[in-house]
């Protein structure tokens, strides 16, 4: 994978990594593992597609999705998930570089845990909102959505990183609309 696209891949399983730390990782490794035509780890990020290491992370990632279906109890999902997240978005990131090499290790690195830092940030704020506003009705339905998003982002990234990118470009867009649609930036004009 030549560097660009190494870079689209890296912010395409980053992103993904910020909504939901397990499945990157297991579409990696997996893709590793089964389909090394499609992806193929080298050096330390081989033990990503170990098999142990993948039940652990599959365990893992059935008691978030579990957890995280349930008003309060994913707010404490994702009270681990501000540390989690980013870690795992830099993993991913040089994961997805690392046959590359194209791009320095500890700028890839802090690239992957500042986006996925963010994105996890963001999603976290509009959670309690969910919660306050559908009376956590909504909760289940948005972490399904965010899986769902993570999932394809992950495979994208792997597949087609210029779509997974270009999908990044419009989920960044979906997010400043929304905050501007619900006044986020009227609060510093005066409350408008």
């Amino acid at each position: 994978m030549n560097g660009i696209m190494a870079l689209f891949s890296a912010l395409g399983l980053s992103t993904a990594a910020g909504l939901n730390a397990y499945i990157p990782l297991l579409v990696i490794g997996a893709l590793d593992r089964y389909a090394p035509q499609l992806v193929n780890l080298s050096g330390p990020f081989e033990l990503i597609s170990n098999p142990w290491l993948m039940l652990a992370v599959g365990v893992l990632a059935v008691l978030d999705f579990v957890g995280d279906k349930i008003p309060a109890v994913d707010h404490a999902v994702h009270a681990v998930g501000l540390v989690l997240n980013p870690i795992a978005g830099a993993i991913v990131a040089l994961a997805a570089n690392s046959d590359a090499g194209a791009v320095n290790p500890v700028l890839i690195a802090i690239c992957g845990l500042l986006v996925a830092g963010g994105v996890h940030t963001v999603r976290a704020t509009v959670r309690p909102a969910a919660t306050l506003t559908t009376g956590g009705v909504g909760n289940p339905i948005l972490s399904l959505i965010e899986d769902a998003i993570a999932l394809v982002l992950s495979g994208l990234a792997v597949l087609l990183p210029v779509l997974a990118f270009l999908l990044v470009l419009v989920l960044a867009w979906l997010v400043v609309w929304f905050l501007r649609r619900i006044g986020w930036g009227r609060r510093k004009a005066g409350g408008r």
